[in-house]
């Protein structure tokens, strides 16, 4: 495993390869179908520079938690999406399952990456959460924008900066 922040990675990003077992820290914003949609009409209100999107729709959360249950969604579904998050400057993403190959294309030309986080551990994931707010979108329940500090959240590179893919 490597341990890594989202800083180093972003700035080293060509070091790391598909296959990658990764540690992670550092701010995360979630993001799903419905947020996706409405980020590509409207202004959103934080920058996506050098962003960090995990696709998840955290669970309802009990009082004494940070956050409910964290676990990562099919990334295809965004897929229609990804070309816009990249002009807006994202680098990384986060979910679970294949790309296509286009989108592949798309964040190596853009020198981004594709991690993966395990399904079925949404529980366990939610341990690495230190922190979490809505930051966009708060009507959408769930699905709102919440922007995520995590710690030593673990994620493999599905997609490297160069297209390279484990699928």
């Amino acid at each position: 495993m490597i341990k890594t922040t989202l800083d180093n990675l972003i700035t080293s990003i060509e070091t790391f390869k598909a296959g990658d077992r990764l540690l992670l820290s550092g701010s995360l914003y979630t993001a799903r179908d419905i947020a996706h949609e409405r980020m590509s009409k409207v202004m959103i209100p934080f920058s996506l520079k050098n962003a960090a999107l995990y696709y998840c729709g955290p669970a309802s959360k009990k009082p004494d938690a940070i956050i409910g249950a964290c676990g990562p969604t099919t990334s295809a579904r965004m897929d229609k999406f990804t070309p816009f998050m990249l002009e807006q400057g994202v680098k990384v993403f986060i979910g679970k399952g294949a790309r296509s190959a286009e989108i592949n294309k798309e964040i190596a030309k853009n020198k981004a990456v594709y991690l993966v986080a395990t399904g079925g551990v949404a529980a366990l994931l939610s341990k690495t959460v230190k922190t979490a707010e809505i930051v966009a979108f708060e009507d959408l329940g769930p699905e709102a924008i919440y922007k995520l500090t995590v710690e030593n959240i673990p994620l493999t590179v599905a997609t490297d900066c160069n297209g390279n893919t484990i699928f």
